[in-house]
């Protein structure tokens, strides 16, 4: 396989349901699809692997930090340039890819966000307010979505936007790099689509991400 221009890395934890499906709408747009198998103890690696995706399997559940870090040191082993991460579930379309790319031209980094309309769960909704308002006071930084993981960036930048957080903070840390760093970003607007009446998140995921938005405030 030639070298590829991006590769897109799909975090997945039991999502045997969804991740075959997610595989084969992606390869519509990019030729190197990275699924990382976080220790899921279904079928989830058996379907990407059937879809056309290389895949990598955590031997236990790390967390999701853990997975997308796997994803981007295969991917530039493979010789990727830009990098997008997409959820496994279902709920980002991938007919949106090209535009993140489209954006890394101008952009270091790409976040996508969503609609906070009575069609995200209402957890999710309160949730995003209280941390993007964190973000604004903690950083400087004026988001829509501070917890899309839908997003992309150009490699150069990756030491910089390099997290160590292994869980769902992953997305708040890699805000708070992009304020430290004072990295060029932008965001764009997604469809999603909730597949699922609840995942993702939890109310202690939040209140250990607001935890550590203060610490690597204070400690960087």
């Amino acid at each position: 396989m030639s070298s590829p221009r991006f590769a897109v890395i799909i975090p997945a934890y039991n999502e045997e349901s969804h991740v075959g499906d997610v595989v084969n709408k992606t390869l519509e747009y990019a030729n190197l699809v990275i699924v990382v198998d976080d220790g899921s103890s279904d079928k989830t690696s058996l379907g990407a692997e059937n879809s056309g995706a290389i895949v990598i399997k955590h031997a236990v559940n790390l967390g999701k930090g853990s997975a997308l870090k796997t994803g981007c040191e295969l991917a530039f082993k493979l010789g990727a340039e830009k990098i997008v991460f997409m959820d496994a579930d279902g709920q980002h379309n991938p007919k949106n890819i090209p535009k993140f790319i489209g954006l890394l031209k101008k952009y270091d980094v790409v976040i996508g966000y969503r609609s906070l309309n009575f069609k995200m769960p209402f957890v999710f909704r309160l949730g995003n307010w209280i941390i993007s308002i964190a973000t604004r006071f903690l950083y400087n930084l004026d988001l829509e979505d501070t917890q899309c993981g839908f997003r992309a960036f150009n490699k150069r930048i990756y030491k910089k936007l390099a997290w160590e957080s292994l869980d769902y903070s992953v997305e708040s840390e890699i805000i708070a790099n992009i304020g430290k760093y004072n990295l060029k970003y932008t965001m764009t607007p997604i469809e999603t689509i909730y597949k699922d009446s609840y995942k993702g998140t939890t109310i202690f995921d939040g209140i250990m991400i607001l935890a550590n938005m203060v610490k690597w405030k204070l400690m960087r």
